[in-house]
């Protein structure tokens, strides 16, 4: 295992307080916490998100104006406790009550969930959005039903928007609700990823192998392949999410390619190419784009696919302008 760190067990101290360290123009860490924060609060519905440490720039890269208000880290590859949420929670409300944005794991869940329940007893109204956008499998390691990945940054992007226009906790989650509903992703992995207190990588590709469906923790996907030429793997996925989505010609879509970790952006930039040209192809309409590293996976070298069927308003929240390390 070669990785630019000091002791394993350190890695998730030593890497928040690198971060806010860097960032603390705009950010803060609870103390006693690995809680990260905006600096300056306003009166609004408060979004909290979070989850295992290793995917950065999320979640903690997406907290500032016009995204998050607070994003709670777990150890590598695990769920922050429901004690760090709670806090997250009680740093950032305002009054109005706070989102919670959960990607669907079994311990996200789980420890969301009894932190929402703790934060009710001391009167804080707290909702939720589960995401669940990967469709490459139903079921898996860590979940039940389908996993949250990347999409999970425009359920981010959408609703910080929203709540910064000042809608209500129940009107962000309903609205939640109906972004996560037109919200799919796919990704194709290269190699795996090493958590540095397990020292190896989690599955181990051949030089000239590829899989496709590979979870944001390395949990299996739906085949593994000899390496192919960009076009075919962004065919692949691409159909995938035709299929799920049934879309017609002239539907308007936002796209998101999101690099896992150990994929330069010149090969993003061509996979995305590919991508845009079959879209077209079916007479598609997409008139936003991103792409780079958003949700990683430590050092995996893949992407992930993501398409949001857009609705009325959708591409306004999707423009407004944010105040965070990464968007």
């Amino acid at each position: 295992m070669k990785k630019i760190i000091n002791h394993p067990q350190d890695v998730l101290t030593e890497m928040v307080a690198g971060f806010v360290r860097a960032h603390n123009e705009k950010i803060e860490q609870v103390p006693e916490t690995f809680v990260i924060k905006q600096k300056e609060l306003t009166s609004q519905v408060a979004l909290v998100s979070g989850g295992g440490s290793g995917h950065e720039p999320a979640h903690a890269g997406f907290v500032g104006h016009g995204m998050l208000q607070a994003a709670v880290c777990g150890q590598v590859f695990t769920s922050p406790t429901p004690d760090q949420i709670l806090e997250g929670i009680k740093a950032v409300d305002q009054g109005k009550g706070v989102l919670m944005i959960v990607k669907n794991y079994s311990g996200d869940i789980m420890n969301f969930d009894m932190a929402k329940d703790l934060a009710e007893m001391e009167g804080i109204q707290v909702g939720t959005v589960v995401v669940d956008d990967d469709i490459a499998v139903e079921n898996s390691t860590y979940t039940q039903g389908k996993r949250g990945v990347a999409g999970t940054i425009f359920v981010h992007k959408i609703l910080g928007a929203a709540a910064g226009k000042g809608l209500s906790l129940d009107e962000l989650v309903e609205l939640g609700k109906r972004v996560v509903g037109n919200l799919k992703t796919i990704g194709v992995a290269l190699s795996g990823a090493t958590v540095p207190e397990v020292g190896k990588p989690g599955f181990v590709l051949a030089d000239d192998e590829i899989e496709f469906g590979v979870g944001i923790h390395g949990e299996p996907g739906y085949k593994r392949e000899k390496i192919k030429p960009s076009k075919e793997m962004a065919e692949e996925l691409v159909l995938k999410l035709k299929a799920d989505f049934e879309w017609n010609e002239g539907d308007s879509f936002a796209i998101l390619v999101n690099g896992l970790g150990g994929t330069p952006l010149m090969e993003q930039y061509i996979f995305y190419r590919d991508c845009l040209s079959l879209l077209e192809q079916d007479q598609l309409s997409i008139p936003y784009s991103k792409v780079g590293n958003f949700m990683t996976s430590l050092e995996m070298a893949g992407v992930s696919l993501t398409l949001l069927k857009l609705e009325e308003d959708w591409l306004t929240y999707l423009n407004e302008a944010v105040d965070t390390a990464a968007w």
